[in-house]
């Protein structure tokens, strides 16, 4: 993770890492290499299209949800790959698979501390539920309504004890970022070039989350990744890209980056005072007015927060899946099967 002191200083601690993996003068097969290639092309594509078109869809809940539909896509494209190298597990080397399968569980607990962020934002909906029904002119009870937007401000601006865990997570993947040495595995080779492309990008992704849940740029991470990767330009754009803007944002004093629940929030400055004060007939207009642009906002960001959670999920199910396959080929293989037991998730790990 990129020091405090330093944010913007690309984070690459164990050089290149694929000197190790292609070595100068290796050799592939033209139909290895058509493979790497393809997988290659088809992520810098999709990052391309990350690729915010506008400075204001940076850290809306749409592209946010985008971009782990695309950490779908990719870690779907690398399943692709493996069942195109025709690499039994069988035939993979014990360091693969503890990579595999400690990068699997460390995404797995961060996708939960997500998903539980997400849900303590959403929970801040019965709140502003409560405003809107006690501002109606069926109903006008004022107190009520202030002690509901107080509800809502102190739990928005309360923290969540899980992303803590999830950001000593996300130090660990950022410091495996180099590959174990491969030798006499062409196949071996691809396969940790194509895992290492996947593993950039999840770690890229998961950082930006990190940085818009917790209040802080600081927890935005700066990868440089070899030029070498047919990737490589469309990763660093889009980090560029992405990065300067949230920092920019933070910069300028907001308290929120998500676009959704700053619209929410300066609803709900706006609104403050007016209740707080007496409504004569010209108040009682604003009152309505204000309301309205409340419930609007905010059906957007509940909106937005149920389907980025579904999005999660998805990606949840997508890691997990790949876990379960996995342990499922090294049973019937027999295949380092001494070095599996029982972790945390509740499935299977090797250590």
């Amino acid at each position: 993770m990129s020091r405090p002191q330093d944010p913007h200083r690309p984070f690459l601690p164990f050089g290149n890492p694929f000197r190790n993996i292609l070595p100068k003068g290796s050799y592939l097969s033209p139909k290895l290499l058509a493979l790497l290639n393809t997988f290659e092309e088809s992520l810098a594509e999709r990052l391309k299209k990350l690729k915010p078109r506008d400075r204001e869809d940076v850290l809306s809940l749409s592209w946010m949800r985008f971009a782990i539909e695309s950490l779908c896509g990719i870690h779907t494209d690398i399943k692709m790959l493996i069942t195109a190298l025709e690499l039994p597990v069988s035939d993979w080397d014990d360091k693969w698979i503890d990579v595999y399968f400690d990068n699997s569980v460390k995404l797995l607990d961060i996708c939960n501390a997500f998903t539980s962020e997400i849900s303590r934002l959403n929970q801040g909906h019965l709140f502003l539920q409560c405003v809107l029904h006690n501002l109606s002119g069926d109903s006008m009870n004022s107190v009520r309504a202030l002690a509901s937007l107080d509800g809502w401000r102190q739990h928005i601006s309360s923290k969540n004890p899980r992303l803590e865990n999830c950001f000593s997570i996300m130090d660990g993947l950022v410091k495996t970022l180099d590959l174990p040495k491969i030798k006499n595995s062409a196949k071996g080779k691809v396969l940790m070039r194509a895992m290492y492309g996947v593993k950039a990008v999840t770690v890229f992704v998961c950082s930006i989350f990190a940085a818009a849940f917790s209040g802080s740029a600081k927890k935005l991470i700066d990868l440089q990744v070899p030029d070498t990767c047919l990737w490589a330009e469309a990763f660093s754009g889009l980090q560029t890209f992405v990065n300067i803007e949230i920092r920019s944002i933070y910069l300028s004093g907001r308290v929120t980056v998500l676009k959704e629940l700053e619209a929410v929030d300066a609803s709900v400055k706006k609104l403050y005072p007016i209740v707080q004060n007496e409504v004569d007939p010209i108040e009682a207009e604003m009152l309505q007015n204000q309301r309205s642009v409340l419930g609007k906002s905010e059906e957007k960001l509940s909106h937005g927060l149920d389907l980025l959670s579904k999005e999660v999920d998805v990606f949840f199910k997508i890691v997990l899946t790949g876990r379960d396959a996995l342990l499922g080929n090294l049973r019937i293989g027999g295949n380092a099967s001494e070095s599996v037991k029982t972790d945390k998730v509740g499935g299977l790990t090797v250590k």
